[in-house]
């Protein structure tokens, strides 16, 4: 049975083509330009999305002072939770001892605290960015007292009484304490403020 054998020209002459195809292709990869994304100055929706998470931490660490200072003077260590419940439950908060209600109380205390966040963050990046750690936590203690301000005197103040008839968070919680749990909250910020930096990737091959 005769079997063809294969045309020792036609192939050189195919893998010929086959490599000066690939030189084309390398030449033209070489020129190209690649498809670069940059980001503009400012990343806006980075630092927000960092201050929510850095506002978890702010939040649980205002959380744990309380609970610590509560217990110091010897008060319910969960008294700041009870009292701030009394906006949605009214006075009976006051009395609870544990069970689901408080712990859904910590968990709205932190998830406001992971709002207030992206505020707190994105502005100290704004006003602090390129300061030091005293720059960023004296633009976090401006932050605190005006949020306090804003929180007790200009909502819950009035919208307590209006919508349930009384002022428990503004009688339960002295002002010194509700400002200190404030700043705590911004201090913390400014600490960890490093862990939300943008910082745009560089390849290896860019790198000096």
């Amino acid at each position: 049975m005769n079997t063809k054998q294969p045309d020792r020209q036609a192939i050189l002459e195919e893998l010929d083509q086959l490599r000066n195809r690939m030189a084309q292709l390398e030449r033209e990869l070489a020129g190209a330009t690649p498809n670069k994304w940059e980001q503009r100055d400012y990343y806006l929706s980075y630092y927000a999305t960092a201050g929510f998470f850095l506002g978890m931490i702010g939040a649980i660490t205002s959380l744990l002072f309380n609970v610590v200072g509560a217990a110091v003077v010897g008060k319910y260590p969960l008294e700041l939770i009870r009292v701030y419940l009394t906006f949605p439950l009214g006075e009976k908060a006051l009395e609870m001892e544990g069970g689901l209600a408080l712990l859904i109380g910590c968990c709205l205390y932190i998830g406001t605290g992971m709002v207030l966040g992206v505020f707190v963050h994105v502005a100290i990046s704004k006003l602090a960015n390129d300061g030091d750690l005293f720059k960023r936590l004296a633009v976090a203690t401006v932050l605190g007292a005006f949020i306090w301000v804003i929180n007790f005197y200009c909502l819950i103040s009035w919208m307590q009484p209006a919508m349930f008839g009384g002022t428990w968070i503004i009688d339960g919680i002295p002002w010194y304490i509700g400002l200190l749990t404030h700043l705590v909250f911004t201090w913390t910020m400014a600490l960890v403020y490093p862990m939300g930096i943008y910082v745009p990737y560089q390849p290896e091959s860019e790198k000096s």
